[in-house]
């Protein structure tokens, strides 16, 4: 490529990094913020404070209500084709049974499960003394780890979703191991209403009342359950009692499509809700089959309200009352509309970071690099001389070419971060070291200033490309399995090798052979 060209896209890119570099410098930034990209560098948790919180999820209750819902689907599907199933229940937590009354029936039992139900695991019945069978069938190894992977993929999305609808910038969130869930939330202004609406685990679910069995009975019937129900009171106060329900829910939170807050009549406070297509059908099924009998509303294991099925319900709307603030309504609306969880969250690790922990980690980090950079600066220029200063430049383009990169792709930096700017600042003129040497040696075999310097980049270029090339591949893996601080290290690290490259053999070779072609006799100073 010719050396006008070089210096030309030399400028270009100088020029594009400074304008992506300045809105991130404060003063400058704000004052031309009309005129500047949008982008800047947003501070991670480490430097701008915030909360970092552990969670847990419970994909065992997620498998647990896959299999009942699994019962209920099978029940719809075998009345359909005019076959009774009786009471498909989950027992143990992971078998499904349920009865054939009719053993004629058999055939064409199987036939369902075989064509609609190939993630079931079916033994062979037993027969009861009036001739039924009785079946009890498993989620298949399979499908159990699909559904786990995909309870904590939903859940990482709908924590992600709930995140963005609360207003949080920049956060980081990510599947660790043991089926926990990493959040970093830098720079919020209210941690404790954040924690609330991330640990809310809003798993809503719709179970049939057993008005029959006294909640009170210190051993209850198999299938059913003792939820808290809470009761309101004159004054606006809860009293929690006792409800029993059955213990398979009828349907869950998954298949809500929408949520609002809204008021009634008295101006109290609900939550409306929308089903999905899904969910209106299941709903609509449930509420015919059961025209009399109480319905409770259980979130996160409390029973809010259980009116009583007066008739079918169609259209797939529903409401949940219980007394709640304007303020708690909204908060329940955000995270039933980001999607309800598919299992039951448990914040197992909270932290809080104070900005002014954060403030004196940016200072101590800023006073490492800029006592990194002089002392750089300072050996290059005494050891080299002119070409010194001229690598100090390149350093200096390196780390705008850095700052611009990360603002431009909405980087997030962090004290690691920092670390790996630091890092940089020592790797940047470690390219122009080796060109440098590779140029004394050419001049001492008595080459002239161009010859030698096209030579020293030539040689040097090689080796230059293979070591950073490495260091890039472990980047690259830093930041694929890293968690947030790691990630942070692995990118300004990246950029930084990646525009020291392109300073120490792509621009600063165009400045030196221009030097070398009007250096005179004296030669270059090196």
């Amino acid at each position: 490529m010719g050396l006008r060209w070089r210096l030309s896209i030399a400028i270009v890119v100088f020029l594009a990094c400074l304008v992506y570099a300045l809105p991130s410098v404060p003063g400058i930034g704000s004052a031309l913020e009309r005129v500047l990209p949008s982008n800047k560098i947003n501070l991670g948790l480490d430097l701008k404070g915030g909360i970092h919180l552990t969670l847990g999820v419970d994909v065992a209750k997620a498998v647990n209500n896959s299999l009942a819902l699994a019962g209920q689907d099978l029940r719809r599907m075998a009345q359909d084709e005019k076959i009774v199933v009786l009471r498909p229940r989950v027992v143990g937590g992971t078998a499904l049974e349920f009865i054939l009354p009719r053993a004629e029936n058999e055939d064409k039992l199987k036939e369902i499960l075989s064509r609609h139900f190939p993630q079931l695991s079916v033994g062979e019945p037993r027969k009861g003394e009036s001739g039924q069978l009785r079946y009890v069938a498993h989620f298949t190894a399979e499908e159990v780890t699909r559904l786990e992977n995909m309870a904590l993929d939903q859940a990482l999305r709908t924590i992600r979703n709930r995140i963005d609808q609360f207003g949080v910038a920049e956060p980081d969130i990510r599947k660790q191991a043991g089926n926990r869930i990493q959040v970093q939330l830098p720079g919020i202004s209210d941690p404790r209403r954040a924690v609330q609406i991330i640990g809310q685990t809003a798993h809503l679910e719709f179970h049939l009342v057993r008005d029959d069995v006294d909640p009170g009975k210190a051993v209850l019937p198999a299938g059913v359950v003792s939820l808290p129900l809470l009761e309101n009171m004159p004054g606006g106060q809860k009293r929690e009692g006792r409800i029993v329900v059955e213990k398979d829910a009828m349907l869950t939170g998954e298949d809500v499509a929408d949520a609002r807050p809204a008021f009634d009549q008295m101006n109290q406070a609900y939550v409306t809700l929308n089903f999905n297509a899904r969910g209106a059908r299941i709903f609509e099924r449930v509420t015919t089959e059961n025209v009399g009998r109480r319905m409770a509303i259980v979130l996160d294991g409390k029973v809010y309200s259980a009116p009583v099925i007066r008739e079918r319900i169609g259209g797939g709307r529903a409401s949940i009352s219980g007394n709640f603030t304007t303020a708690e309504a909204q908060d329940l609306a955000i995270v039933l509309r980001a999607g309800s969880l598919p299992a039951p969250v448990s914040v197992l690790e909270e932290r809080s970071v104070g900005p002014s922990l954060g403030q004196e980690s940016i200072d101590s980090g800023v006073r490492a690099a800029l006592v990194g950079a002089v002392a750089v600066v300072l050996f290059m220029a005494i050891y080299y001389g002119l070409s010194g200063l001229i690598a100090d430049g390149m350093l200096c383009f390196t780390m705008l070419i850095v700052v611009a990169g990360m603002a431009a792709f909405g980087a997030t930096l962090t004290l690691p971060g920092i670390a790996g700017i630091v890092l940089t600042i020592g790797m940047a003129v470690d390219a122009n070291v080796l060109i440098y040497e590779r140029i004394r040696e050419e001049l001492h075999l008595g080459l002239s200033p161009l010859a030698a310097v096209k030579a020293g980049f030539d040689r040097a270029a090689i080796s230059i490309t293979d070591s950073n090339l490495t260091t890039i591949i472990a980047t690259v893996i830093l930041y694929q399995f890293g968690t947030g601080p790691i990630r942070g290290f692995a990118v300004t690290l990246s950029l930084g090798i990646i525009a020291s490259m392109f300073t120490a053999i792509f621009v600063s070779r165009a400045i030196f052979e221009e030097w070398a072609r009007h250096c005179g006799p004296k030669g270059i100073s090196i």
